[in-house]
């Protein structure tokens, strides 16, 4: 039973006038509300320094130690007769009064045969020791 016959059913319809409406209000107030920074630059005045820069690079006497125990400064090899003569042959050899002493031991050198180089560079008034390394391949 169809009691509308002759009329026929509108479709609905959005009306975007309120819609606009509340976008634009919307949008004003976003634009009253929002604060425009402008982003600076950091002024910093940064320190100078007067310092000079090292006139020469001090002085380095090579000691190798090879896994037998034979030693050798500045690719010279050294007998080694004592720690004592080690150090008076590490005197002879140094050209500046506190050179740096780099020991460049084998792998498979015995831990005394460095401490003998350490020792002897103590004695001698060596107090700049360094060890060179190799990486591994």
């Amino acid at each position: 039973m169809n009691f509308r016959r002759g009329r026929s059913r509108e479709e609905p319809e959005i009306n975007l006038v309120p819609l606009i409406d509340v976008m634009l209000v919307i949008l004003i107030f976003l634009m009253a509300t929002t604060t425009y920074s402008k982003f600076t630059e950091l002024k910093i005045n940064l320190p100078t320094a007067d310092a000079e820069k090292a006139a020469t690079k001090p002085e380095e006497i090579e000691i190798a130690v090879t896994s037998n125990g034979t030693y050798a400064i500045q690719g010279q090899r050294v007998n080694f007769s004592g720690v004592q003569n080690f150090a008076a042959e590490l005197r002879r050899v140094a050209k500046s009064p506190d050179p740096v002493i780099v020991i460049n031991a084998d792998g498979n050198a015995t831990h005394q045969s460095v401490v003998n180089v350490m020792e002897a560079a103590r004695i001698a008034g060596y107090g700049k020791l360094t060890f060179d390394t190799q990486a591994p391949q």
